[in-house]
């Protein structure tokens, strides 16, 4: 039986002044309200649900079940782990191989959990949300798997050569729960154990040592953050072997931008018998408060502290400046010495977008406007630079470590490449080595050793990767272009956009065009190979005399991430609008340049996205056809009141402050409608079960705007699935599919 969902009770504040008719359907399991949203859903799909529909639909999952995939892997001891979903296997398999059989065309997959059979067997509508195996021996993991496709899950401990649950193993309930292995009986965990053990964005507040055999209500309560905070983030770094010091860490999210991270050696709460200590006291004496402002994010790598801060930190010694990457040595930090050196820093162009650390070296996976850069810091030659191999222009290549813990693949690593028509490529290669008998290897280097057997060659020159494997392409890519523009902003700001389309495109305003975008929580958005886009609107042709391909259009605005930390701080809170004058800054560009007109230009967007389409809807209709809002914020009003909303309050500010009301209710889609303004056609989806957004925004949304009468708005929620209602490729294709086909029968009739 569901509880009660807390949000009909809150109390109201200053800042919901405004009348609100459709409380009741924040009732979300409400049998009223499933009622009124199964009406909606009928009269969506009666309307939609056609011929069209159902070859989209179908396309999509053919494509997304396809077996020719690359399937991605994680390398733990000697094999490869992949999680895979086809037609046959809806909820998927867990499975492993070794890497002379990955290397071939057909691996032979060693199943170890079939998920469509575990959820027949337990009668329960399991997703997979992830695995963490332990590094000790790699035989036990932890598996966690939603049982509705939301962000709560249940923890299981899984024996990988028994290929089944451990009786009596580690075994969490369903939560927003976080974890980390300490050591083989032991976990640092954050997880719902009652009403108090939860922050009011409705994630953990409380960390537990967890000892095997000991339920997780009688773990002892190690840290504990205060509950207007966002959350508690445990991890650790427990790695094989003597040479390192193993670490647990404990973040306490003031909120999503703003943290204070300790951390404390596993050695120093060792008993005699060397098991760990969880004495709550034993623990509060050895964490040490990395003391540094809030808004600098801390990581560890072996003996040095990562820093990355979202604004300039001046320090005693150095300037380290918003979105740089500098290091300090842990045992200098422990001491209370905390002399950052600057080894990254960001220009105009270019930003630090993530990175990864082999035993030897450190990539920085950098953007320069939005165009993708691989550079490689040698660990053990002061941090000396070079660079990785050429980017193709308009492409994107992500780099991760195969195993840095095992001697033979220490410096190995993955290369998966992709552009908007190219599809995914995946090549294995070694940092300081070029592949024996390559052209230029010097023979007097020394050698190491790849999964295979084969002998590298230390030429200290770029290195040589391996195509291993290349996607195939999905979706007919013959005479379609990318190229990238810049529009102006109100304030005179550049933003760049991405455009796919026709080589020999007519710009005469008459193509079907989606524009897309996300702008927010320093998300950046970057070119990437997606069948569901190039089935569902690239390859769409429109009818008549002169035949259309639709053009797809990507925005890097503010909000974002793609110039660093201050493109995003520059659209936050008072000054989110700037996110949505650059959106609607780029329709006005591909108007202007003729690319297309706003009857032929629709918008669409997911969660933070579906508010910023939900902007558009609002205060730019004149510049669009059709709008798709997908599981979105638009009451603006309630959202911290509504599922985690509570944990975007940095974001977007605080509407029960009346200071943040007076600019929130300015980008607050739900309170701007107008009687009488003319509004494109908009479909909202979304999930039941979506425990972030939740479902309540749209089917708001939805209900007030037919009640002002507003013709061509439709609604589809979607009953299983959490939060993008994609916790399957069917269910990705269906709900993709409802969306193409709504947007192109408003922008073409057909």
């Amino acid at each position: 039986m569901r509880e009660e969902d807390p949000t009909l009770t809150a109390p109201t504040t200053s800042a919901e002044l405004p009348e609100d008719e459709n409380l009741w359907l924040e009732d979300i399991y409400g049998d009223e309200q499933i009622a009124w949203v199964k009406d909606q859903n009928a009269r969506t799909l009666e309307r939609f649900q056609d011929g069209l529909f159902d070859a989209i639909a179908g396309d999509l999952r053919t494509a997304l079940d396809s077996d020719d995939r690359i399937p991605m892997v994680t390398k733990r001891g000697d094999h490869l782990y992949n999680f895979w979903r086809d037609k046959t296997n809806p909820k998927g398999l867990w499975r492993r191989t070794t890497w002379d059989s990955y290397r071939t065309a057909e691996p032979d997959w060693d199943v170890l959990l079939d998920l469509d059979e575990l959820a027949a067997r337990e009668d329960t509508a399991w997703v997979w949300s992830g695995a963490m195996v332990r590094r000790s021996d790699n035989r036990r993991a932890l598996v966690l798997l939603s049982p509705d496709g939301g962000d709560s899950h249940r923890v299981r401990e899984f024996d990988l050569d028994d290929r089944a649950f451990v009786d009596g193993g580690f075994d969490i309930p369903a939560a927003k729960t976080r974890l980390a292995w300490l050591d083989d009986d032991t976990l640092l965990v954050a997880t719902e154990t009652d009403a108090d053990s939860l922050t009011t964005s409705s994630y953990p507040r409380q960390a537990r040592v967890l000892t095997r055999g000991q339920a997780v209500t009688e773990a002892p309560i190690v840290a504990e953050v205060p509950r207007d905070h966002v959350a508690i983030f445990v991890g650790s770094d427990v790695r094989p072997g003597a040479e390192t010091t193993d670490r647990a860490v404990i973040v306490d999210a003031l909120d999503f931008f703003n943290s204070r991270v300790s951390y404390l050696d596993l050695d120093d709460i060792r008993t005699a018998e060397q098991t760990l200590s969880s004495d709550p006291e034993t623990w509060a004496g050895t964490l040490t408060c990395v003391d540094v402002p809030t808004d600098v994010e801390v990581g560890f790598e072996r003996d040095l502290m990562l820093f990355r801060p979202q604004s300039s930190w001046h320090t005693a010694t150095t300037e380290v400046p918003a979105g740089g990457l500098a290091v300090a040595d842990v045992a200098a930090v422990k001491n209370g010495d905390i002399t950052p050196r600057v080894i990254f820093a960001p220009d105009a162009h270019t930003s630090l977008q993530s990175f990864t650390f082999t035993r030897d070296y450190l990539v920085l996976e950098l953007l320069s406007d939005v165009q993708s850069k691989l550079t490689v810091l040698d660990l053990n030659n002061d941090f000396a630079e070079s660079a990785l191999p050429g980017v193709p222009a308009n492409h994107m290549v992500g780099l991760g470590s195969v195993d840095k813990f095992d001697p033979a693949t220490a410096n190995d690593y993955w290369m998966v490449s992709t552009g908007f028509l190219t599809p995914s490529t995946l090549s294995y290669g070694t940092l300081g080595t070029v592949s024996a008998g390559a052209a230029g290897a010097d023979s007097t280097g020394a050698t190491s050793e790849h999964p295979d057997g084969t002998a590298s060659i230390d030429t200290r020159e770029s290195p040589v990767a391996e195509v291993v494997k290349t996607a195939p392409a999905l979706f007919p890519t013959e005479g379609l272009s990318v190229e990238q523009h810049f529009a102006t902003s109100a304030d005179g700001t550049k933003i760049p956009y991405f455009q796919i389309a026709a080589a020999d495109i007519i710009l005469d305003g008459a193509n079907p065009t989606l524009l897309d975008g996300y702008g927010g929580f320093e998300v950046s958005r970057t070119p990437g190979y997606s069948p569901v886009v190039g089935l569902g609107w690239l390859g769409r042709t429109t009818n008549g005399c002169t035949r259309r391909r639709g053009v797809y259009v990507l925005a890097n605005i503010r909000g974002g991430g793609e110039y660093g930390p201050e493109w995003h701080t520059s659209a936050m809170r008072e000054n989110r609008m700037r996110c949505y004058e650059d959106y609607s800054a780029v329709a006005r560009d591909l108007i202007d340049r003729g690319v297309t007109s706003p009857q032929r230009l629709a918008c669409a967007g997911g969660s933070n996205g579906g508010l910023l389409v939900g902007n558009m809807l609002t205060q730019y209709p004149e510049l669009f056809g059709a709008v798709s809002c997908g599981v979105p914020l638009l009451d603006m009003a309630r959202y911290t009141k509504l599922s985690a909303g509570y944990s975007w309050k940095a974001e977007y500010g605080d509407p029960d402050v009346p200071e943040d009301w007076e600019f929130i209710k300015n980008f607050s889609p739900y309170h701007l409608l107008e009687e009488g303004r003319i509004y494109p056609p908009v479909l909202f989806w979304t999930a039941t079960s979506d425990d972030r957004v939740g479902p309540v925004q749209a089917r708001k949304m939805t209900a007030r705007m037919q009640s002002m009468g507003i013709d061509d708005v439709w609604f589809f929620e979607d009953t299983e699935g959490g939060h993008s209602a994609a916790s399957d490729n069917e269910q990705t294709a269906f709900t993709r599919a409802l969306s193409y086909r709504f947007l192109w029968n408003a922008l073409t009739g057909e």
